[in-house]
């Protein structure tokens, strides 16, 4: 078990016709770290809605054929999905597309509601059917459901965004408008920027306006909406402020790209603060630091700054590997094929060995056994995390302590059981200097849970709650 990636939104708006399909495609080739299991866009053609979504990598769901495939627009919203509540098939591929008695919507959505059991089942029992088991179409329903009665698509979210509850940086499109919102909380990533052409680009990282030429403008505020339209660009900000902000610290330990700036902050930058923080909370004595590709690579290069010892390229990510790449019966070779250690760096070497997190201890144990076969004399590892303890609610694919090794062992424990001479975490206490002046959310480490804690968390909830209705017809 490691943790995964959180969902990536994207969203295009212009004046006249684009190629916005092609703009997507790019945006989330740049979010691909965020999800790897599905991914989709919607074209807006003139109030014509055009999609394609299918399970897998954007290159392997986009060819150049079916991009061709897709029409011109003046909007388009897209998403990469690894799926945190409901599982892996079609069904679940993101952007949602709902038809209703006003117009039509797309949506996509980062994160997870805290009562989406308890909206779903009231929905439900006012008779609304769901075709997926992710919480993005219960945002849809209770959306559809307001704008019924409300004079705008923007008025309708600002009402549902009163009922949720949780995490949701989202995206939306309507005929006329495209819509952008992050939740109270704002716990996942939001931001927009606009290319020299005056198109506006919204995105879950600043890598991915980037990557599209778009100029970073700011990010959208925890509350705020967010409408782009012929009218120009209106911010709605009544929301703003209802909750104290609770942004999730991992995005800067582990989600987001090291290039992105989330909230002022630079990720590269934080990454390398947690680095140095460890080599002084957790100094060793040793002859070259190295980190496990790729987010571990940022913190080990802090702690080599802050220790003085020497920092190398000890392990290889063999980078082609996908998702349609076919594991092993032997998991322990899915590490040795995607991973290598450098001989001639770690033989006979003290080495520190940098990580984002330790989860079960099973990968990290087989790293350390990789090390150990290329000649390592000693290994001292250091996680630029406090230990989990706690699930995650969120978005993060912690959804159970059972299988969490720190509930379980004590540190000396744990550094035996992967077989490291020595074990240090960063402590929960130095998480505020990886977030600067951001108020953040550790739950998944201290058990502060900033929303109040659904009653059922597994993440296929839903689906076996569709499975159980299915075998009673």
């Amino acid at each position: 078990m490691s943790i995964h990636e959180e969902c990536g939104v994207f969203g295009v708006f212009a004046e006249k016709l684009i190629n916005a399909a092609n703009i997507c495609y790019y945006g989330l080739y740049a979010l691909q770290h965020r999800g790897q299991e599905s991914c989709g866009i919607v074209v807006n053609d003139d109030g014509l809605f055009v999609s394609h979504k299918d399970i897998g990598l954007v290159s392997e769901v986009f060819s150049r054929d079916t991009l061709s495939s897709l029409p011109e627009g003046t909007m388009a919203v897209a998403h990469t999905r690894y799926g945190t509540t409901g599982g892996t098939n079609r069904n679940n591929c993101q952007p949602i597309e709902v038809n209703h008695q006003k117009g039509r919507m797309a949506i996509a959505h980062n994160g997870n509601l805290s009562n989406a059991a308890e909206l779903r089942s009231a929905l439900e029992l006012s008779g609304a059917i769901f075709h997926t088991s992710s919480d993005t179409e219960t945002i849809a329903y209770i959306v559809t459901k307001e704008r019924l009665n409300a004079p705008s698509i923007e008025e309708a979210l600002s009402r549902a965004m009163g009922i949720l509850d949780g995490a949701y940086s989202l995206v939306l499109m309507s005929p006329q408008k495209l819509i952008c919102a992050r939740d109270p909380y704002g716990f996942r990533p939001l931001c927009y920027g606009k290319t020299e052409d005056g198109i506006y680009v919204v995105a879950s990282e600043s890598c991915a306006l980037h990557a599209v030429g778009a100029e970073f403008i700011r990010d959208v505020e925890p509350g705020e909406i967010l409408i782009f339209s012929k009218e120009g660009v209106l911010s709605r900000r009544e929301h703003c402020r209802s909750k104290k902000k609770k942004f999730c610290i991992f995005e800067y330990i582990y989600f987001a790209r090291p290039d992105s700036v989330i909230d002022g902050r630079s990720v590269h930058a934080a990454r390398i603060n947690a680095g140095k923080v460890l080599a002084r909370e957790h100094p060793a004595d040793a002859d070259i630091v190295i980190g496990v590709p790729d987010s571990g690579l940022d913190a080990a290069l802090g702690y080599s700054r802050e220790s003085g010892i020497p920092y190398g390229i000890g392990l290889i990510k063999n980078k082609y590997i996908g998702r349609t790449f076919i594991a092993p019966v032997d998991r322990l070779d899915q590490v040795k094929i995607k991973l290598s250690a450098v001989k001639e760096v770690v033989e006979n070497k003290s080495i520190v060995l940098i990580d984002d997190s330790i989860v079960r201890g099973t990968t990290s144990g087989r790293i350390i056994l990789l090390l150990r076969e290329a000649g390592a004399k000693k290994i001292h590892m250091r996680v630029s995390a406090p230990p989990f303890l706690f699930p995650c609610f969120y978005g993060t694919d912690i959804d159970s302590s059972e299988n969490l090794i720190a509930c379980h062992h004590s540190v000396p424990e744990i550094a035996e059981i992967i077989g490291a001479d020595s074990l240090g975490f960063l402590s929960v206490n130095s998480l505020e200097r990886l977030s600067g002046n951001v108020d953040y959310c550790s739950a998944c480490f201290d058990g502060h849970y900033p929303t109040k804690i659904p009653a059922d968390t597994r993440k296929n909830r839903f689906e076996q709650r569709l499975s159980e209705k299915t075998s009673l017809l």
